[in-house]
């Protein structure tokens, strides 16, 4: 794999102790990526709105006026536009998490409040838990997002009917669309514990005493923004709803499930158990994707600077790109990148990260806590 962005199961990542620190990368970074300008992380964000209320217009004032027929192509096309940019919406919400919007806490916190309540999500619920997904990425016992389970875990019922297309197609398709409320009710793919870990339980095994009273406010926020929509569901039709809200933002969040599915998810990539898990292996244990120039601006680079973003998560979504280009001659073989279509993608991963298995290598390196995909039965 590596740095030139050739992928295969037989090309692994390197598993071993990265010849470089982390302070060193930083240093390599110019100073002026870690700069946070309040100005232009607002002026993403009016961007973003602008392209919605202007996706809202078209769609309330033109699609009317339209040939029958040409209906049933523009609504998917409004959904899937509009869906793009509810997921940008939901990014500039997530870097507010990590303080990479401005250098004021209460602006991030205020700003991604509101943005994330928009879209119905709990700001500070996910705030807390995805940044111990960052403290603890890619390790088997506390990393909180998709974290691979043992062969020991698979169902019969998966290997017996669902190792198949028809299984692997039934499984993509609930990652997708049902993704983000699985994960948001039932801690889906995430850490396991000895009971219910929900998002907008404030005393959830996910959240510290300390942490319950914003978890609450999150779930203020959410049921604010669904009395919200209730009343314009009662004032404009439910059909209106679903049409203009419901379906784009089905379709961002699932967009959201993909991004950080395939940026977390590869069969080159390890994870790793307490004796061999540190911090800085885990941060490189995820790989760049591509969705084109235009989709990569749209998520604000979470897409293709996601290394860069797990290694120095304050660094706003601007200067991610410049950093990434500069450390990349750093981490030579420790950078991931995938150009593999988006698509053919997550049908790959799908088939081929099943279950982890632990290092059989033959090397000089090898450890029994290093652990690799695998989707043989």
């Amino acid at each position: 794999m590596g740095a030139g962005g050739k992928n295969s199961r037989l090309e692994r990542a390197p598993h071993t102790t990265p010849p470089f620190t982390l302070s060193q990368l930083k240093k390599a970074i110019p100073p002026h990526c870690f700069n946070r300008s309040l100005l232009r992380s607002f002026s993403h964000v009016l961007q973003d709105l602008f392209f919605a209320f202007l996706f809202y217009y078209i769609a309330t004032s033109y699609f009317q006026l339209l040939p029958h027929p040409l209906q049933y192509l523009a609504w998917p096309l409004y959904w899937i536009f509009q869906g793009s940019i509810f997921a940008g919406i939901w990014v500039l919400g997530h870097d507010c998490g990590h303080q990479a919007f401005s250098d004021h806490q209460w602006v991030d916190d205020t700003v991604g409040f509101v943005l994330h309540s928009a879209l119905l999500f709990p700001y500070f619920s996910f705030k807390y838990s995805h940044r111990r997904h960052h403290s603890n990425i890619a390790s088997l016992e506390h990393d909180q997002l998709f974290v691979p389970v043992p062969e020991s875990q698979i169902a019969w019922l998966y290997k017996r009917y669902l190792d198949n297309p028809l299984g692997r197609a039934l499984k993509l398709s609930t990652i997708v669309f049902l993704g983000f409320p699985l994960y948001l009710g039932f801690n889906l793919t995430g850490k396991p514990y000895d009971r219910s870990a929900c998002h907008y339980d404030p005393y959830s095994p996910l959240y510290s005493k300390s942490e319950r009273l914003h978890i609450l406010i999150s779930d203020i926020g959410v049921f604010i923004t669904t009395l919200v929509l209730y009343q314009l569901g009662s004032t404009k039709g439910l059909s209106w709803l679903v049409f203009m809200y419901g379906v784009p933002l089905f379709t961002g969040n699932s967009i959201l499930v993909t991004i950080a599915y395939l940026n977390h998810t590869h069969s080159s990539l390890p994870h790793y158990d307490s004796s061999e898990w540190d911090w800085l292996k885990g941060a490189l244990s995820t790989t760049d994707r591509n969705y084109g120039s235009i989709l990569n601006r749209v998520f604000h680079h979470l897409t293709d600077a996601h290394m860069a973003h797990h290694l120095f998560a304050t660094i706003p979504h601007y200067h991610a790109n410049e950093a990434t280009k500069v450390i990349k001659s750093i981490l030579g073989e420790y950078y991931s990148f995938d150009d593999t279509p988006i698509i053919k993608a997550l049908w790959r991963e799908t088939k081929e990260c099943v279950y982890i298995e632990p290092n059989h290598e033959s090397s000089p390196n090898n450890n029994k806590g290093v652990f690799w995909y695998n989707n043989k039965f």
